[in-house]
């Protein structure tokens, strides 16, 4: 019975991936007409903010960041899965390429506060983490579900007056949300 349930959700993940948009153009479109039924984080449109917990119990507020930094905020299904380590440590290993271009880096999902203490350590990873442990953020920020059973995996950036200049919505294609997020983040520094 479990590799009957092992084979139906990966038919679905295939059926998704059959879906997914080619390019980031197009993912940005799909987000966006996902997102606009329900509001959320559009593009050209101030972010909403954001009050959550880092992996040491801090509270971050996006609007902490407005007028200091562009803020890339990536949303990920869980802590440790394998798309979500390949995102996450690939997010690592360019974080000084955004640093250098005076961004900062924030990860959220549902996992909690001692979860993403355990797979930032485990994972060297060197930015922040939140916990939406009830997934309101994710909901406010119109990340959709895919397929109605699974957190998605949307990124965004923001640039400093808090507007969203990115939206890049792909469930699959873990590593090249990393690339749209420096391509944007290089795009604002050179302004």
């Amino acid at each position: 019975m479990r590799k009957a349930a092992l084979l139906t959700l990966a038919s679905l993940f295939l059926m998704q991936a059959a879906l997914l948009p080619a390019n980031a153009e197009d993912a940005t479109k799909a987000a966006g007409a996902k997102e606009s039924k329900g509001g959320g984080a559009k593009l050209n449109e101030p972010a909403p903010d954001f009050a959550l917990s880092d992996a040491e119990g801090k509270t971050v507020h996006l609007s902490d960041f407005r007028g200091k930094k562009v803020v890339v905020v990536y949303f990920y299904p869980k802590d440790e899965t394998p798309g979500c380590t390949t995102e996450s440590c690939t997010f690592r290993d360019k974080y000084d390429q955004f640093k250098s271009a005076g961004a900062e880096v924030i990860g959220i999902s549902s996992d909690s506060v001692e979860s993403h203490k355990k797979f930032a350590e485990h994972r060297k990873l060197p930015f922040i983490l939140l916990s939406d442990n009830k997934g309101q953020v994710r909901k406010l920020w119109g990340v959709p579900s895919a397929m109605g059973i699974m957190p998605g995996r949307v990124t965004y950036v923001v640039d400093k007056d808090g507007v969203v200049r990115l939206v890049f919505n792909s469930m699959l294609d873990a590593e090249k949300h990393v690339a749209e997020a420096v391509k944007a983040v290089n795009q604002l520094a050179a302004k």
